[in-house]
């Protein structure tokens, strides 16, 4: 019997590495940052921009994900109880389109900066909690805690996933946490139970 050899990484669907999918230039510029902010660069492992979610993230909004093809998105729309799950107009997609706009404006018109992008990392954070806590009330319809949750929630399975999605980049995430990665067989990290021959 053959040894089973590593391959090459596959890359994710779609075939390209880089390029927006989903997301305008901008809107990316956007992502990248909350991103960083949110998983930021330790010496422990690497942050949320390195491991690669802002790809990941763009591509998810491109695909099933983003149109919400397992949300149910009728209305009507009246504001719902945590319990009640994701309760928007908005796909995924269009959500962070709005949201993203909604911040630069708020950013705009509040802090006097032009963008999100331009802000100091520290008022970035300050922005990313009021979104978080519902402080800060986004224009257009954009429910900023909803957004928030969303964004972070993204931005966790983008840096967790497995490397085939476009995230967590050389399955830096997972060799941080001592996860060996999706191998078809785990039974060179597994002990035999007590008394049992390998």
């Amino acid at each position: 019997a053959r040894a089973w050899v590593l391959g090459p990484p596959e890359h994710p669907p779609g075939g390209a590495v880089n390029g927006d999918a989903y997301l305008q230039p901008v809107e990316a510029a956007v992502g990248e940052r909350a991103v960083g902010r949110l998983i930021p660069n330790d010496p422990v492992g690497p942050g949320g921009v390195e491991a690669n979610v802002p790809f990941f993230l763009d591509r998810q909004l491109a695909g099933p994900f983003g149109r919400g093809d397992h949300y149910y998105l009728g209305g009507p729309w009246p504001k719902g109880t945590p319990e009640q799950g994701y309760q928007s107009r908005y796909n995924p997609a269009q959500l962070y389109r709005a949201a993203i706009a909604a911040v630069d404006r708020y950013v705009g018109s509040d802090l006097g900066a032009p963008t999100f992008v331009k802000l100091a990392a520290s008022d970035q954070d300050k922005v990313l909690k009021g979104l978080e806590s519902g402080e800060i009330a986004l224009a257009g319809g954009v429910d900023s805690k909803s957004f928030f949750a969303m964004l972070l929630q993204n931005t966790k399975e983008g840096y967790l996933s497995d490397p085939i999605y476009g995230g967590n980049k050389d399955m830096a995430a997972w060799k941080m946490i001592g996860f060996p990665g999706a191998h078809y067989a785990h039974k060179k990290w597994v002990s035999p139970p007590a008394g049992r021959r390998p």
